[in-house]
């Protein structure tokens, strides 16, 4: 089911704010990062996690994973990446949905207040579009973290 706040059409997507299941929680995405930062009362030095829908699509971005860590970093899942102070994911939306298919990359965030847990109710306010399967929206278990350079992974969480 896909529900919608806003009179945009599908071109203007990339402002709205989803909320949407991913791959672990239940998760604001969006390719607005000012939108994120103010539904979630985020200081501008923290940032949310770059969600990319493939590795290709990771590939065709500045960004350079070491060599010796993109063959592990293309079969992880569920995990979050920081590289070079870029949290980043290879994550495909688990929701066969036309609105998450023409987003090749989004910002990521959990969709919740900061510092409280999931309520729908907040969640159905603040955004535009709502896309959600046969199962209701639910708060999972958080993705596993790690930090990369050229010579070690270490885990954060």
């Amino acid at each position: 089911m896909v529900s919608s706040n806003s009179t945009s059409r599908l071109s203007r997507i990339k402002r709205s704010i989803i909320l949407t299941q991913t791959d672990t929680t239940v998760g604001f995405i969006s390719q607005n990062e000012r939108a994120l930062r103010e539904i979630k009362s985020r200081h501008s030095n923290k940032p949310f996690i770059k969600v990319f829908q493939n590795f290709k699509t990771l590939k065709e971005t500045n960004l350079r994973i070491p060599k010796e860590h993109r063959r592990y970093l293309r079969r992880a899942k569920k995990t979050t990446f920081i590289v070079k102070n870029q949290a980043i994911r290879i994550a495909p939306y688990p929701l066969d949905s036309a609105v998450l298919r023409k987003l090749l990359w989004s910002y990521s965030t959990s969709a919740n207040e900061s510092s409280k847990s999931y309520e729908r109710d907040f969640c159905e306010q603040k955004a535009d579009i709502i896309v959600e399967g046969k199962e209701a929206l639910f708060e999972g278990k958080a993705s596993k973290l790690y930090k990369i350079n050229h010579t070690k992974i270490k885990r954060l969480r």
